[in-house]
């Protein structure tokens, strides 16, 4: 049994909570990505289609799901005020411009497709599909600004290496996307969309490669992580993850492309945690250990997370099995 007073002494059982922390904002981080993602990248898929017939299965697709993926955001700054605060003050406060910018994206992309199905009427609809590409592009490629600056310690909004990284998110969330969407179509769009998977894959390696160059290029200081053992196994794991997604998407295992998708969205998480241990803001020089939260705060968070953190991923999975499956002919959003 645990002693109430024992909480404010040491951490709980003697695990390394701040580390744990530290992995675990970058984990909820990469499940936002990969959820989320395929929910951008469907809207950048959306500027493919000239049917509406398709578009609606587009929107289809997305519908039950979109809104429950973007709770992974709200966790992922709970859990680092939570256990960071003096961290996400500085950093929400350096990068205001980019947070506005990833707000108003995700509220364009919210709020264009409610908007798309109450009017068929053409002009309407136009404008409408419009705002959804763009909001769709723009919010993986802003959130890939704000992670790149965090993780090298930038201080100015837009950077070389951020506007990059900010790119190859947007290309891995198109190849998510696709991913997604060849689970749930079927016929001529499902065929299509191999095609624009490929395309995507070829260009999130080239963007990888682009960044990792720039990054090495003109950030110094991470030049040692990013040629760690670590570091560069993960860049290896996305190569292989790469080859199995194409080698699925050509014989049509749309769940294992699913999953290589969703590998390499948490190998390219996991790469920007590696850049950035042992800081937690590089720009601040404040490390993992000196930026967590006192002994006591942190051991009842730990309890509060093994708890809910369960919960939330068993409403996750009743939520994605019950609307599993291909969409049904003339199903809409």
């Amino acid at each position: 049994m645990i002693e109430p007073l024992s909480l404010a002494a040491d951490p709980l059982f003697g695990l390394p909570l701040a580390e744990l922390w530290f992995g675990l904002i970058f984990f909820i981080l990469g499940t936002f990505l990969f959820l989320d993602g395929f929910d951008f990248g469907v809207g950048a898929l959306f500027a493919t289609r000239e049917d509406d017939a398709e578009r609606e299965q587009l929107l289809a697709a997305i519908g039950p799901f979109w809104d429950g993926n973007e709770v992974w955001l709200v966790v992922f700054g709970g859990a680092l005020f939570a256990a960071f605060p003096s961290i996400y003050a500085a950093l929400f406060s350096r990068h205001y411009l980019l947070m506005f910018g990833i707000l108003g994206a995700l509220i364009l992309r919210g709020l264009a497709p409610e908007m798309y199905e109450q009017r068929h009427d053409e002009t309407w609809q136009r404008w409408w599909g419009r705002s959804f590409v763009v909001g769709s592009l723009a919010a993986p490629f802003l959130l890939g600004v704000f992670v790149a600056n965090w993780a090298l310690g930038a201080t100015g909004t837009l950077t070389i290496s951020g506007i990059v990284v900010g790119f190859a998110v947007v290309a891995l969330t198109v190849v998510d996307g696709a991913a997604f969407l060849r689970l749930k179509t079927r016929g001529d769009l499902r065929a299509d969309l191999r095609r624009d998977s490929l395309y995507a894959l070829a260009g999130y390696l080239v963007l990888v490669v682009a960044a990792l160059a720039t990054i090495y290029a003109t950030v110094p200081t991470v030049r040692g992580a990013l040629l760690s053992p670590v570091a560069l196994a993960l860049v290896g794991l996305t190569l292989v993850l790469a080859g199995g997604y194409a080698l699925a998407t050509v014989r049509d295992r749309y769940y294992a492309a699913f999953v290589a998708a969703a590998g390499m969205v948490f190998a390219l998480v996991a790469v920007v945690a590696r850049l950035t241990y042992p800081y937690v803001d590089r720009a601040a020089g404040a490390t993992v250990s000196e930026a967590i939260v006192s002994t006591l705060p942190l051991n009842l968070m730990s309890v509060g997370a093994a708890v809910l953190l369960p919960l939330i991923f068993v409403y996750f999975a009743v939520l994605y099995s019950t609307f599993s499956g291909e969409i049904e002919a003339g199903e809409s959003y």
